[in-house]
């Protein structure tokens, strides 16, 4: 049987092999090929942003600094860290049937945010269930597609400013000045 195949087997392996170089349709005789092969091989995220919330200050600085190493190690580009102005919320605790106060508590809820830019597919999911299970007691994980409101509650405002502007309008807004 072996000396039956034999010779066929030497015909397949004397041929020469012909190479033909195909183009695709979709390039244009004045696009070169390369740009085809700068394009992402998978989909992107062009820009996610990784919001924690936590009660506990030092906790929530130690989860953000895993955050940014787990996102090193998976190559991904962290464009950004930072941390929002801590929102203070007061709680009353009342006793059972009345009005009177038992105690009173101030309660600190601390922010701070992870950009990530051109985040694969692939990666993400593997990303988010690295912080899913590493995702300390008490804080909050929450990730979103960056939009121009979440940069604007980053910056704070300034307040005297703000009071020029008010005062201000208050007295008739802005004169528009006379051109010469």
């Amino acid at each position: 049987m072996l000396r039956r195949l034999l010779p066929s087997l030497r015909q397949a392996l004397q041929t020469t092999p012909t190479i033909t170089a195909v183009r695709p349709s979709s390039y244009s005789v004045y696009e070169p090929d390369y740009l085809e092969s700068l394009k992402p091989k998978f989909p992107q995220y062009e820009c996610l942003n990784v919001q924690i919330k936590g009660y506990d200050y030092p906790l929530l600085e130690s989860y953000q600094r895993f955050l940014h190493s787990v996102a090193e190690y998976l190559d991904l580009d962290v464009s950004d860290c930072y941390a929002l102005p801590p929102q203070q919320t007061q709680v009353q605790r009342l006793r059972p049937n009345s009005t009177v106060v038992e105690a009173d508590y101030k309660l600190t809820t601390y922010e701070r945010n992870l950009q990530l830019s051109n985040v694969d597919a692939p990666i993400y999911p593997q990303f988010l269930r690295i912080a899913q299970a590493a995702l300390p007691e008490g804080v909050h994980l929450m990730v979103a597609e960056h939009t121009d409101e979440s940069d604007e509650r980053r910056y704070v405002p300034d307040k005297d400013l703000l009071d020029l502007k008010a005062e201000l309008e208050r007295m008739g807004g802005a004169t528009p000045s006379k051109k010469k």
